[in-house]
């Protein structure tokens, strides 16, 4: 590029004032017709202006300019609800004999459950690599938050986050399989009867499986014991994942227990309605249906590094010594985690 002249201020250049009484002359003749070298010029201008062009690559069609929705999106989405009615009305999709319908889950259930799970709780998930890339391993976390809203977020979790895109068959208590609509939803999305014999088969077939031991004694203890773990039963959890070989990984959720302030417990209620307990918060019963709707916390849900089993030997399943002492290990893990969590968060809803 050629050196730019410094011209002092006040003085105006000699192009221009050359320029200037050039045109004063022509307007005085007529307007100026361009000389055949000129117009030469302007078509190799106008040539190189259209090669450029052509020489230059388009946007891709999925990515507009100016950050919007990419092009197609919608196509593409309505392509794959169009597949997936195609093969529910053909029955081109497998049910697994736990009632798991993973078709359903991945296209339907998890999109509902999403919006929840990104906006209104804002789940931040921590060590999902703890979790194996393949084979069994059993998931224990603790329970609270009146409703078992947990258990759905921390399906969400493994499902969206972990690099094998590997899926969470949680452990439900009865009650769940007596509720009408309920029962249907929970078997669709791979839960399955708390029992040993089931949680067994689920790992022998190297499935993750979620358990929750504290069961209604953590999801319906009052608010002045949040994040104080129950009882973990009797250590079944244990022994069933020893009998499969599979890894114990202990799993800690904050901010579950703030969702429903539990701050009584009518129990007379309860009994007549055969529920565990019938919670009591400062929005329901009083507000109707809008005391139903939860506390909108900021979550946490940390996956612990797994506690391996493989190494015991099979009858290592019937001794009541080791399987306290895993048990305790796990609950005290759980329990570590969650004062850790709760001094590292800012506030309940941010």
């Amino acid at each position: 590029m050629a050196d730019a002249k410094v011209i002092p201020f006040g003085e105006e250049p000699r192009s221009r004032r050359k320029g200037q009484r050039q045109g004063r002359a022509h307007r005085a003749q007529g307007p100026l017709k361009p000389v055949p070298q000129q117009r030469d010029e302007e078509r190799g201008q106008r040539a190189e202006t259209l090669a450029a062009a052509a020489t230059t690559p388009p946007l891709p069609p999925h990515d507009p300019p100016g950050g919007g929705a990419p092009a197609g999106g919608w196509e593409r989405r309505l392509a794959h609800g169009l597949s997936f009615l195609r093969r529910r009305v053909t029955g081109e999709y497998e049910v697994d004999d736990f009632g798991y319908d993973e078709d359903l889950t991945d296209q339907v259930l998890m999109s509902l459950l999403r919006p929840m799970y990104e906006k209104y709780f804002r789940v931040e998930v921590k060590g999902i690599e703890n979790i194996p890339e393949s084979g069994g391993a059993l998931v224990v976390a603790n329970h609270s938050g009146v409703l078992p809203l947990d258990g759905l977020m921390l399906q969400v979790a493994v499902h969206d986050h972990h690099p094998a895109d590997r899926h969470l068959r949680l452990l439900a208590a009865d009650l769940v399989f007596v509720l009408p609509v309920i029962n249907e939803l929970a078997r669709k999305l791979g839960h399955t009867l708390a029992c040993a014999e089931d949680a067994q088969l689920l790992l022998e077939r190297g499935e993750v499986v979620g358990v929750m031991p504290e069961g209604f004694k953590g999801i319906g203890k009052p608010f002045s014991e949040r994040y104080k773990l129950q009882r973990f039963g009797r250590g079944g959890f244990v022994s069933t994942a020893l009998r499969a070989g599979a890894p114990i990984v202990p799993c800690s959720i904050v901010g579950a227990e703030e969702i429903y302030p539990m701050i009584g417990n009518a129990k007379t209620l309860a009994r007549l309605l055969g529920f565990p307990y019938f919670p009591v918060t400062p929005t329901f019963p009083w507000l109707g249906p809008l005391g139903g709707v939860p506390l909108p916390t900021k979550w946490t849900i940390q996956f612990g590094e797994p506690i391996p089993t493989d190494s015991y030997p099979p009858e290592a399943a019937d001794d009541p010594m080791l399987m306290f002492n895993l048990t305790d290990q796990v609950r005290e893990t759980i329990q570590h985690t969650l004062y850790k969590l709760l001094v590292q968060r800012r506030s309940v809803f941010f």
